[in-house]
This record gives structure tokens, sequence and C-alpha cells, in this order.
């Protein structure tokens, strides 16, 4: 499922990130299990940043990543068996930053993507506001 939402969460992130004292970031976020789409998404939010695109399976992901306006995305390897990496390239393409997460760590990241960051699933809040900040202000 390919979901691009709606502006009123911006309003409520651009808020969330004024107490937050942060810019607010917009991401794109790819997970095929709905419970830890949901928690990132939150997790997101509480960090003041907001989830405009999410996709559960490639195929949804597929033009999300090549047209949707986002700052970050944040990639699980494994989607429904398959490996992120068509995704990834394209974001990379865009020239635009991301991060993995996987319940497999880094032994589970493509080739080509082995300089990048992955966090464990599930991953603390902490790990996930260092990886985004790090990520957002490089």
């Amino acid at each position: 499922m390919a979901t691009i939402l709606a502006e009123e969460p911006l309003a409520k992130a651009a808020v969330q990130s004024k107490l937050a004292g942060v810019k607010p970031a917009s991401i794109f976020l790819v997970e095929d299990e709905a419970i830890i789409r949901m928690m990132l998404s939150e997790m997101m939010y509480d960090l003041g940043h907001v989830v405009v695109a999410e996709a559960g399976s490639l195929a949804a992901a597929r033009p999300l990543a090549e047209t949707a306006e986002f700052d970050l995305a944040i990639l699980d390897i494994n989607i429904d068996g398959f490996n992120i990496q068509p995704i990834a390239e394209i974001i990379e393409r865009r020239g635009l930053p991301f991060l993995f997460v996987s319940g497999y760590g880094a032994a589970g990241l493509p080739e080509t993507f082995r300089d990048r960051p992955v966090l464990d699933k599930p991953c603390s809040f902490q790990n996930l506001k260092q990886s985004v900040d790090l990520l957002l202000h490089s």
C-alpha cells in the first residue's frame, strides 16, 4: 500500500518541531510490517518530523521513491521477502539521504550500500534520533 499523507500532519509536525527546537523534515518510510511502520512514524513525529509518504511493498515504494518530495528515507532492508536495493538505488540517484532498518542488522545490507547507516529493529528512539540528525545535518 502506498500512501502520500495529507497536509494536516505537516502542520502538526511544524508545531512539534518548534517545541523540539528542530527544523521539521519530511520522511519517506518503506516498511512492510504495519505495526513497525506506525511505530517509526510516531517516533518521527516525536522528533518533530513527519512521514509524508509510506509504502509496505516494493511495488508501492517505487513510484514514491521516484516522485515524492521528502528530505530523508527510512528503508527496511527486507520487504516481504524482497531486498530494498532497487528502491535505495532510485533514492541515491535523486541525491537524497536514507538509512536502513533491519531485523538482520548490517549483515543484511545490500553490498552496494555497506557504507550506509543501519539500525537494528526494533530501534531505540535515541538511536533513531542520532541517525536522523546526522543525515539531515551532513
